[in-house]
């Protein structure tokens, strides 16, 4: 059966920024698809909310707390991986974000700190991960970037030209894992997280952006969860190097910041 495909049994995942938000839903995405999953992120009562789901699935989670804004942490979670479950098959690098803010007020320091936290530490987390991925006779990977790589609003300078990179990262590592490792990347579009929580309980915000949103609506979690596990799955095994963009239907920014023209 075709379902079939999505079936992720006897395999073993990495998700980071997993306690919450699309990073929770796709680790139980996953899990229900028969995978265990490595957690991890700052704060582990989350995490540990997160690991009980997945045992309510029927599969096992290993949490590991860290701050994943520094690169040498996110990598070693493949080891973590193997350690505790032998093997590791999936990788699916999450974390990331940085606030909005006009380009006069973004400092280089800033705009390295939004690479390093959307694009280093990705990249350490995939680099620790080939040789585990090749072991086990390959694997897939998918980045989680942002429609805000690809359109252009005021406020996004840091944020969407790390998105952007990470974007371009995706097309580039697959091109040096093929044949053996798939990498792929979800371009978000407005999803209802901690992120989006100033605009989710206010009606008014939330009217506006639905408004500007060709399908209407602000997208779930599970929405992005299922497209990974798509990616993630045999039912993806023909696909790599690409960007699956799950936003609604969005070609520009669905809530402007309002910045003002310089004067």
């Amino acid at each position: 059966m075709i379902l079939d495909r999505f079936r992720l049994t006897g395999k073993v995942a990495v998700v980071t920024g997993s306690g919450r938000g699309i990073g929770a839903a796709t680790a139980v995405a996953l899990a229900e698809a028969g995978a265990d999953v490595v957690l991890s992120a700052r704060t582990r009562e989350q995490l540990d909310e997160v690991a009980a789901r997945i045992a309510d699935a029927g599969r096992k989670a290993h949490v590991v707390p860290a701050d994943l804004t520094d690169p040498a942490a996110a990598g070693m979670l493949a080891d973590a991986a193997v350690e505790t479950f032998g093997r590791l098959d999936v990788v699916v690098n999450n974390v990331g974000g940085t606030l909005p803010r006009p380009l006069s007020d973004t400092s280089t320091e800033f705009l390295d700190e939004a690479f390093r936290f959307n694009v280093g530490t990705a990249h350490a987390l995939t680099r620790a991960a080939v040789p585990a991925l090749l072991r086990a006779g390959g694997g897939a990977i998918v980045n989680v970037s942002s429609v805000m790589g690809r359109v252009s609003g005021r406020g996004f300078l840091a944020y969407g030209t790390a998105k952007g990179a990470l974007v371009q990262y995706t097309r580039l590592a697959a091109a040096d894992l093929a044949p053996k490792i798939r990498v792929n990347a979800v371009a978000v579009g407005s999803v209802a997280t901690s992120a989006l929580q100033v605009v989710v309980d206010n009606p008014e915000l939330r009217e506006r952006m639905e408004a500007a949103t060709p399908l209407r609506r602000i997208g779930d979690p599970e929405d992005i969860a299922a497209a990974i596990l798509y990616l993630t799955s045999p039912a993806g095994s023909y696909v790599t190097g690409k960007v699956l963009e799950v936003d609604g239907g969005q070609q520009a920014p669905n809530l402007e910041l309002g910045l003002p023209d310089l004067t």
